[in-house]
């Protein structure tokens, strides 16, 4: 057989986890089934009357053994026999009881019918009887072992029964450390398959991705979170954003005229809105949020119902009512533009719905890094933990340093011209390559300390377009909801004009949730890696 030299599955046996070794924890077979009987004080149970005569038993235990013993019957081996259920069970011990059958016809009973499959047994024939609050399925398990170390007379001593309750909770102990430590264990082997996934190699027709894998309860919290009418006004009142947009689809009615469009992730429904006005015969609107409900209300207050048709659901799940579209528009972007991960959303539709010489808007987009000097700003959130009121918090870096920061950059602060890491021309991405690795070079253009690195994106309309629109979210032209993303060096490197800065980025989904980010840094012998979440 062919040496396997996948580097992904070395990957995954270096990071195989550590589970835990339960074989000095197993609890002795014997001592568990008779622990399952010792549950009960023998000194307080009310007695349980024989199923073939009127003799008064001390236990279920005693009863089943004075049962084989004196009847030549033994009721275990009939439950095993006729696999009897509770029902069955049930069914059994009032068959016995009302007909008052002799012992001797339970041992040649054929394997169907049973004499007992009457409905009217579920009646209880003896109120109270503790046979029928037996689980056969321990009797099962226990067997006759058991019975014949059953205590044939007497209540034992308050001692006795004292050490028996100690002994039991102390298996009960062991039980639930073994417990946890089973939930542990499946936990790191959880993490570990999804590591396995996410490091796949996924294409356009292949693996659906995480996100698209996600069951709708795992998904919940994304979705509420834009059920909220505040980031819907926020978004709306970002102009670049939603002019960008608008003057997209207003300035070129040529690339929608009599064309079925989908909009995934609709919200408030406002490019469905405009997708409309620009001549879209029909436009079908999605979104699994509860602003959906707002969306329907908007569309009919504005008379566009007889052209858009809004469907509640992830578009993974649902169906759409037409078998292709023509176009796709969405506002998918996140922070750093993949944060969220909305694009897999948006790249599942594209494969699964898009017709051959259709097209998604917007078409391209960028990912740009640059150089930060700002020495003040590294003061207050780094070096801050250095001294906290005549206190040293310094160990504070660990946890904040990979905080990734949004905000709004000073453009002053840049001391680089900026580098584009990425460019994704959503017609043609496929999943696999939304995580990526890319070597940058920074030209410095200020002798100085670089205290950050900051990444921001562009977004382009262009494919078939006569009217071009493009719109940036970086710190040199007008703030966006987006801002910038900030990823802050512990310690400062020192940096001069002309000179470049050379480093290595990696960009992923987070192993524990693929709507967030884990993004890396390989910077002059340096690494860390930030969270986006």
């Amino acid at each position: 057989m062919a040496e396997n030299t996948d580097p992904r599955f070395d990957e995954a046996a270096e990071e195989m986890p550590e589970l835990s070794d339960g074989d000095d924890e197993d609890i002795d077979d014997e001592e568990e089934e008779q622990w399952k009987w010792m549950e009960e004080d023998d000194g307080d149970s009310q007695p349980v009357t024989c199923l073939f005569c009127d003799r008064l038993l001390s236990s279920v235990p005693a009863t089943l053994q004075h049962c084989t013993a004196e009847h030549r019957v033994d009721l275990v081996e009939v439950i095993r026999r006729h696999n009897l259920d509770d029902y069955g069970y049930i069914k059994m011990i009032n068959f016995i009881r009302s007909t008052k059958c002799d012992a001797s016809n339970l041992t040649g009973l054929p394997d169907a019918p049973l004499p007992w499959e009457s409905e009217d047994f579920l009646r209880p024939v003896l109120q109270d009887d503790l046979l029928l609050q037996t689980d056969p399925e321990e009797l099962c398990s226990v067997g006759g072992s058991v019975l014949s170390t059953c205590p044939s007379s007497g209540a034992e001593s308050h001692n006795a029964v004292l050490q028996r309750a100690q002994a039991a909770e102390e298996r009960a102990r062991h039980s639930e450390e073994a417990l946890a430590r089973a939930m542990d264990d499946l936990h790191k082997l959880k993490l570990l398959a999804q590591g396995l996934v996410l490091n796949a190699e996924t294409s356009k027709s292949g693996n659906l991705g995480t996100v698209a894998e996600l069951r709708e309860d795992e998904d919940e919290a994304y979705f509420s979170s834009y059920g909220h009418y505040s980031i819907h006004e926020e978004m709306l009142k970002d102009k670049v954003r939603t002019e960008s947009y608008r003057d997209f689809m207003y300035r070129n009615p040529e690339v929608f005229k009599d064309k079925v469009v989908l909009d995934v992730g609709c919200g408030t429904g406002i490019l469905s809105m405009f997708a409309a006005k620009s001549g879209a015969k029909k436009v079908i609107a999605v979104d699994q949020s509860e602003i959906i409900y707002q969306a329907m209300d908007i569309v009919r207050s504005n008379q566009l119902e007889d052209k858009i048709t809004l469907i509640k659901g992830r578009i993974e799940d649902i169906k759409l009512p037409v078998e292709k579209v023509d176009i796709i528009i969405s506002e998918w972007m996140g922070y750093f533009l993949l944060f969220e991960s909305m694009l897999d959303s948006v790249l599942y539709a594209r494969d699964l719905y898009l017709a051959d010489a259709g097209s998604v808007y917007p078409d391209l987009c960028n990912i740009s890094l640059a150089a930060v000097g700002d020495t003040e700003k590294h003061q207050g959130r780094i070096a801050f933990w250095d001294d906290v009121y005549g206190f040293n918090m310094s160990c504070m870096k660990k946890a904040v340093v990979p905080e990734a920061v949004v905000e709004v950059l000073k453009a002053e602060t840049l001391i680089s011209e900026p580098s584009v890491i990425q460019t994704i021309d959503c017609n043609t991405v496929c999943l696999s390559e939304l995580e990526f690795t890319s070597d940058f070079c920074l030209k410095i253009t200020n002798t100085t300390d670089c205290t950050a690195i900051v990444g921001y994106f562009d977004i382009f309309f262009d494919k078939g377009c006569s009217n071009k629109v493009m719109f940036s979210t970086g710190p040199q032209v007008t703030k966006t909801h987006w801002k910038q993303t900030v990823f802050l060096l512990e310690r400062p490197v020192p940096v001069k004009a002309g000179e470049e800065l050379r480093g290595k980025i990696t960009v992923r989904k987070n192993k524990k949730d693929p709507r967030s980010l884990l993004v890396t840094f390989d910077l002059r012998d340096r690494k860390q890696t930030y969270s986006l979440q």
